[in-house]
């Protein structure tokens, strides 16, 4: 892995946090990573979006960001979690309201922590998804292909990068959500 590759994040929350509503929150997060060193910060629009899973509380605001960091994927995961925690995310429920959520989706093309081991997780049934949380960094998230509220906004900053493993475009995977679904991901 390169030291200095683009990386993709997906930003969401759907409570306030100290720095006020959601969308406030976001922007509030995007100028601390810049400030800890990411650069060439390109940002989506910010998009309204039903809470996953269904019922699960408020709507989410959701964006996504292509950047450039120097340290490598751990410690942008560090930052990131660190970044989280500073506006009082505190990680209780696997898949809860929030008042920040930052996902490292994809560093380049790498594979993490090997195609076998993105392959376990890419093929857990949904039931053990909502059950089991990875103990190291997979990368790409092997969810993203599934969730309009990741690739909607993606397709804004990295239409064109492609999937490591399942070959696909984001645009393509954009594509591939049933329409209803994109239609859920409403620009503010």
């Amino acid at each position: 892995m390169s030291k200095d590759q683009f990386y993709l994040i997906a930003l969401g929350a759907n409570l306030p946090s100290a720095a006020g509503a959601p969308d406030v929150t976001l922007r509030s997060a995007l100028q601390a990573l810049a400030e800890a060193g990411a650069r060439d910060v390109v940002t989506s629009r910010f998009f309204a979006t039903p809470c996953f899973p269904p019922g699960a509380g408020p709507d989410y605001v959701n964006a996504a960001a292509r950047l450039h960091f120097e340290g490598g994927a751990g410690a942008l995961l560090a930052l990131l979690h660190r970044i989280e925690a500073e506006f009082g995310r505190e990680r209780v429920q696997r898949w809860g309201q929030r008042v920040l959520d930052l996902d490292l989706i994809a560093v380049g093309d790498t594979v993490l922590p090997d195609e076998v081991g993105y392959r376990a997780w890419l093929d857990l049934p949904l039931e053990e998804q909502k059950r089991q949380a990875p103990d190291r960094l997979i990368l790409p998230h092997p969810r993203l292909q599934d969730r309009p509220f990741v690739l909607v906004p993606l397709a804004e900053v990295a239409p064109d990068w492609r999937h490591p493993v399942l070959g696909r475009s984001v645009a393509e995977m954009v594509e591939a959500l049933p329409q209803a679904a994109r239609e859920e991901v409403v620009p503010l």
